[in-house]
């Protein structure tokens, strides 16, 4: 099966300022995002993508910008199912306002409960995300084989429930999970589904085909998941 790198946007004003941006317009990168972004295409080079996904909101068409730069031959797609949560009401609200209502306890303890207010349930995220992402790795599967890398650029909470998925996780344990801006998480949708790395934010050789690091990622992800030499 393909391999999927969940790529996070590098970090925005709103992240170095404290508040939940959600889908406000116009929110960017900082200073320091954009180094990030600037980064990327380094910390890629050689991987062979087949495309990339991003949510279309700035922040995450910033992060890929430089890598559209400096590979012009590259498919390159938006797609709102991959967006950020709409977080209603708590929309651009100062994080540290937020940590004190009882809805946040909520979201940190039981968040497939949570709906926000005038807002998104944090389950139909889950729900809509991870439909997008199998049917995007299903689709470079048909197009560009099993052995291909895909990349997309999406949100914290959207790579937290991509991964919770693969890994079998309920809902309510995804908060146990924290993929900083610009980290990528790579997933591979074997049977079951392997998560490969998480919060990566170095070096991405592993999955440039025919390295001495690519044949050992190979090998270890088609080892028996059965220990004492099954």
């Amino acid at each position: 099966m393909p391999t999927l790198l969940l790529l996070r946007h590098g970090r925005t004003t709103a992240n170095s300022s404290g508040l939940l941006a959600g889908r406000t317009p116009g929110v960017d990168l900082d200073d320091y995002g954009r180094e990030q972004a600037r980064a990327l295409p380094g910390r890629l080079a050689g991987v062979p993508l087949a495309l990339v996904v991003h949510s279309p909101l700035l922040r995450c068409a910033r992060t890929v910008a430089p890598l559209r730069e400096a590979r012009p031959e590259l498919p390159v797609h938006a797609d709102e199912r991959v967006t950020e949560c709409d977080y209603g009401r708590w929309t651009n609200r100062p994080l540290k306002e937020l940590a004190e209502t009882e809805l946040m306890r909520t979201v940190r303890v039981q968040p497939s409960a949570v709906v926000f207010p005038e807002g998104e349930a944090l389950r139909d995220v889950q729900h809509r995300v991870v439909a997008a992402v199998r049917e995007w790795d299903a689709r470079v599967a048909e197009e560009h084989g099993a052995d291909a890398v895909w990349l997309m650029c999406t949100h914290g909470d959207n790579i937290k429930a991509v991964v919770a998925d693969a890994l079998g996780m309920h809902l309510d344990l995804f908060q146990r999970l924290l993929p900083h801006p610009a980290s990528v998480t790579a997933i591979r949708y074997t049977e079951p589904p392997m998560l490969l790395r998480f919060g990566d934010t170095g070096d991405l050789g592993e999955f440039v085909p025919q390295t001495e690091a690519a044949a050992r990622d190979v090998a270890e992800t088609t080892e028996s998941p059965v220990g004492g030499g099954a």
